[in-house]
C-alpha cells in the first residue's frame, strides 16, 4: 500500500556494489556496462560473492521460506492458476540438484552484468516507481522515474508451501464474504477497539448507518492478499495478515516475476538455475478481469471504474498497470481520482447512481482509504460515506474493509469462531494451520509473558501499511505503561506470535546499488472474489508476491521503504 519507496536502512557491515546512474528512466544515456568497475567488498570471503542462503534462525516479523523441507509431499500438479508449466516437470531434476548446501560461487564480473542487465529491463519494460527525490514524481506521470527496489534472483520456496499457499486462497475469500455479512459480529468484535481508535471507529460509524439503512450490497467485489512466512522452528507456513483493502504491487510483482525469469534465460548456466522453475504471475491479468467482470454485473456500458488515490503517489505505475490491462483486453474505462475530488464532484443520484465528474461509477476500486492519514478532513469522510450510500460496487465494501482489520483477525483465531461461518471441516482445518498464534490483551498470562519475553512476540495496532508493529524491549515497555496507565488503549493492539525465519544471502537492488546481506522474504497470494447474490462469478487465486528485506529490520512494506519485490524459485 501508500506511495513510493525510502532508501532500505542497511547494517554498516552490509557491502555495496554501485551502480550508476542513480535514477533509471528510458531518456536516460546509457554507459556500457564495461565502464562499471564496482568494488566487490564482502563480508562472507574476500574474493567471491555467494548467492547461496545459509541458515540462520531470526526471530523476526516477516520470514524467509528458502527452507528445502515441506509439509507437503512434492508434487508437479499445482493449483490452476499459480503460474504452473508444462515444462516444470521435465525441469524438476535440474533444479533439486542445484540446491544442495554447498555455496554457488557469482563471479564479481557476472554479477555486475547481472545487475546492469537488470536495471536496463526494469527501465524498458516499466518496473518503475516514482523517485522521491523529484518533486512532481507522486503526481505527475512520465516525471522522476527510478527503477522499483528489487531482488537482483527469486528467492527459493518448496512446491509444497507453494501449493498450500495457493490453495488457501479461495478459502479466506469465501471466509472474508460470509463475515462481511454478519453484521453484528462486526460491531461487537470491535465495539470496544472504537473507544480507544477514532480512525476504526469513523469506520464503524459509517458500518453502522449503513446497517440502519439495511444497505445490502447484492454485488461484492473483494481483491485480497494474504501475507504468510515460513517458521524455521516448526516448519510451517503461518499467515500474517489478510489484506481486504488496497492490495498494492499486482502490477509490478508480475513484472519482477518477468525480470527473474529474463535474467535466469540468459544467465542459468552460470548460476545453475532453470527459468522453468519460476512460476507465471498473472496478478494484473487476473485483478483487471475480477474489476471487468464487477463492471459488467453492474450493467451499464458507459460507466467507468473508479480508482480511490492517495494526492501523491509514488506507485501510480503498478497502479497504471491495472488500468491500461482493463482498457486493452476488456475495454473498460477508468478514472482517477483523490477521496477530497470525490467530495468535492460527486453526488448520488435518488436511484442510487453515483456520479463523479459527470460520469457513472459502476465500480470503485480503492488504492487510498486504508490509513488515518487518507482522511486529513472531514471532506475525505464525507466522500467515504457518499460512496457507501451509492449501489456503486465498492472494492472494499465497509464491511469488507473492517474483516481485515487485526482485530477481526484475532478473533477469527478463537476456538470455534470459524465454525460459526464455514461448514466444510477440511477448509477450517486448512485455515486452522496457517493460524499463528494470535491474542488480545484481555489475556493476562499472555501478556505477562509478552513482558517477560517481549523478543517472541509482535504488538499490532489496527493500522495498515509498513511501520506500525511494536517488536523488542519496545513491547515491554508499551504493556508496561500502559498497564500503569490503566489505559483502555490496550484494546486497540493485539499480540501475535513472532515468527522465526531463515535468514538467506541476497542481493537487493534499490536506486541503482546493489546490497548484499542476509535477507529474509514474505510471500504474498493475492485472490479475487466477485458474487451476485446468490452467484459466485469469480473464486480464485490470482497471483503472488514476495517481499524481501534485511533480516535486521523489522518492518516488511515495500512502498514504506523496508523491502524490495522479489519472485519466486520452485524448488
Amino acid at each position: 500500500m501508500g506511495a513510493g519507496c525510502s532508501t532500505l536502512c542497511l547494517p554498516a557491515s552490509s557491502s555495496l556494489i554501485a551502480f550508476a546512474p542513480k535514477t533509471i528512466a528510458v531518456s536516460d544515456s546509457a554507459t556500457p556496462t564495461s565502464n562499471y568497475k564496482p568494488k566487490l567488498s564482502s563480508r562472507f570471503a574476500p574474493t567471491t560473492i555467494f548467492f547461496s542462503r545459509p541458515h540462520r534462525r531470526t526471530p523476526h516479523r516477516s520470514m524467509d521460506l528458502s527452507s528445502s523441507s515441506s509439509p507437503v509431499p512434492s508434487s508437479s500438479l499445482l493449483p490452476v492458476r499459480c503460474g504452473t508449466s508444462d515444462e516444470l516437470e521435465g525441469s524438476r531434476d535440474k533444479a533439486t540438484a542445484g540446491q544442495g548446501s554447498g555455496a554457488r560461487e557469482v563471479p564479481p564480473g557476472l554479477l555486475e552484468k547481472l545487475v546492469y542487465d537488470a536495471l536496463v529491463w526494469c527501465s524498458l519494460h516499466g518496473l518503475v516507481v516514482g523517485d522521491k527525490s523529484v518533486q512532481r514524481s507522486g503526481t505527475d506521470p512520465g516525471i522522476g522515474l527510478v527503477h522499483a527496489p528489487f531482488a537482483l534472483l527469486p528467492m527459493s520456496l518448496p512446491e509444497g508451501y507453494w501449493r498450500q499457499a495457493c490453495e488457501l486462497a479461495p478459502i479466506f475469500n469465501e471466509l472474508v464474504d460470509r463475515v462481511s455479512l454478519d453484521g453484528k459480529f462486526l460491531q461487537d468484535s470491535l465495539s470496544r477497539t472504537k473507544k480507544v481508535d477514532a480512525f476504526t471507529g469513523r469506520l464503524l460509524d459509517i458500518h453502522s448507518k449503513m446497517l440502519e439503512m439495511n444497505k445490502g450490497e447484492d454485488i461484492r467485489l473483494g481483491l485480497h492478499r494474504s501475507d504468510y512466512m515460513l517458521d524455521a522452528e516448526t516448519n510451517l507456513l503461518f499467515q500474517i495478515e489478510l489484506n481486504t483493502i488496497s492490495s498494492s504491487f499486482p502490477g509490478l510483482s508480475c513484472l519482477v516475476s518477468e525480470l527473474h525469469r529474463n535474467l535466469i534465460n540468459h544467465y542459468g548456466n552460470d548460476l545453475g538455475l532453470d527459468s522453468r522453475r519460476v512460476p507465471g504471475n498473472t496478478a494484473v491479468s487476473q485483478y483487471a478481469e475480477a474489476l471487468a467482470k464487477a463492471w459488467n454485473e453492474y450493467n451499464n456500458c458507459s460507466a467507468v471504474v473508479m480508482v480511490v488515490v492517495q494526492t501523491e503517489e509514488r506507485n501510480m505505475y503498478d497502479q497504471h498497470w491495472l488500468c491500461v490491462m482493463l482498457k486493452e483486453m476488456h475495454g473498460v474505462a477508468s478514472i482517477r481520482k483523490t477521496l477530497a475530488e470525490i467530495d468535492a464532484e460527486g453526488q448520488v443520484l435518488p436511484d442510487g447512481t453515483l456520479v463523479v465528474g459527470g460520469q457513472t461509477v459502476a465500480v470503485v476500486y480503492f488504492r487510498a482509504g486504508y490509513s488515518p492519514n487518507d482522511y486529513p478532513s472531514e471532506s475525505e469522510w464525507r466522500a467515504r460515506l457518499l460512496m457507501e450510500q451509492s449501489n456503486a460496487i465498492k472494492c472494499p465494501s465497509i464491511s469488507y474493509h473492517l474483516v481485515g482489520t487485526k482485530k477481526i483477525q484475532q478473533e477469527l483465531a478463537k476456538p470455534n469462531v470459524l465454525e460459526r461461518f464455514l461448514e466444510n471441516e477440511n477448509d477450517i482445518a486448512q485455515l486452522r494451520k496457517c493460524f499463528a498464534g494470535l491474542w488480545s490483551l484481555d489475556n493476562i498470562d499472555v501478556v505477562k509473558s509478552a513482558i517477560e519475553r517481549p523478543e517472541f512476540f509482535v504488538l499490532k495496532p489496527q493500522r495498515e501499511g509498513g511501520g506500525n508493529n511494536i517488536y523488542g524491549d519496545k513491547v515491554r515497555e508499551t504493556l508496561i505503561r500502559l498497564q500503569q496507565e490503566g489505559s483502555e488503549e490496550l484494546v486497540a493492539y493485539i499480540l501475535m506470535q513472532r515468527i522465526f525465519p531463515t535468514a538467506s544471502h541476497a542481493y537487493l537492488v534499490r536506486e541503482g546499488i546493489c546490497h548484499q546481506d542476509h535477507a529474509i522474504s514474505e510471500l504474498g497470494i493475492y485472490g479475487a472474489y466477485l458474487r451476485n447474490k446468490d452467484k459466485v462469478i469469480m473464486n480464485d487465486q490470482c497471483g503472488h508476491l514476495v517481499r524481501t528485506k534485511v533480516s535486521t529490520s523489522n518492518e516488511g512494506g515495500v512502498a514504506a521503504g523496508f523491502a524490495v519485490l522479489d519472485g519466486i524459485y520452485l524448488t
